[in-house]
């Protein structure tokens, strides 16, 4: 049975390196290294060395993707993508989900409302555009309409102040051929035509 020759601090300070039989055998946590009551010159069991590595690789991709995370909200299908995309085995998604949402971190009605008032904020948008966005990031129909309803757009506003901040697209062009410039722009922002049709017929008509 492996013993443990040496233990080292990693640069980080928050890890530990773990050798046994004077090769190096793995690296832990803090936290989970003191859970795990490993010793120096103690002698373990291969199943028991497999179970400390096995806590220990849970926490390591945890702790990667509590900073994912906390960068700004995520929906529950950005998670999913962030699992494929660093190859996280299945048998721990379950409980890596349940960890995120347990710390409020994971909510895609919370999330939905967060990325509508960023959009308002900083990036104004049609709702076409929102819905699609939001679509896009795996979230229901359902959450997607009740958040649009909690948080109302003004359409006609910001489509005008879309159409003024970028005038000067249009200023060489006339009548028809303006008005098809400033429409086919307010479409690539996600209006209806219903909005597109009643705002640039005002700027013409002004």
């Amino acid at each position: 049975m492996p013993i443990v020759t040496s233990i080292t601090s990693q640069k980080n300070k928050k890890r530990v390196n773990v050798y046994l039989d004077f090769k190096f055998g793995f690296g832990i946590d803090l936290e989970n290294f003191v859970l795990s009551g490993i010793k120096l010159n103690k002698e373990y069991k291969e199943e028991e060395i497999e179970k400390i590595i096995k806590k220990a690789e849970f926490q390591k991709t945890f702790d990667k993707l509590l900073k994912f995370a906390m960068l700004r909200p995520r929906s529950e299908k950005e998670i999913e993508d962030y699992f494929r995309r660093k190859k996280i085995h299945e048998s721990m998604h379950e409980e890596l989900i349940g960890k995120l949402t347990h710390l409020e971190l994971l909510d895609d009605a919370k999330f939905a409302a967060w990325w509508i008032e960023q959009r308002k904020t900083f990036k104004p948008k049609g709702k076409r555009a929102l819905e699609s966005e939001l679509r896009q990031k795996g979230i229901g129909k359902e959450i997607i309409a009740t958040a649009l309803s909690d948080s109302p757009i003004n359409e006609e506003k910001i489509a005008k102040e879309l159409l003024n901040r970028n005038a000067y697209k249009w200023a060489r062009y006339q009548g028809r051929e303006k008005k098809q410039k400033m429409s086919q722009f307010l479409a690539r922002k996600g209006f209806g035509w219903d909005i597109i049709s009643k705002i640039t017929k005002i700027d013409l008509d002004s």
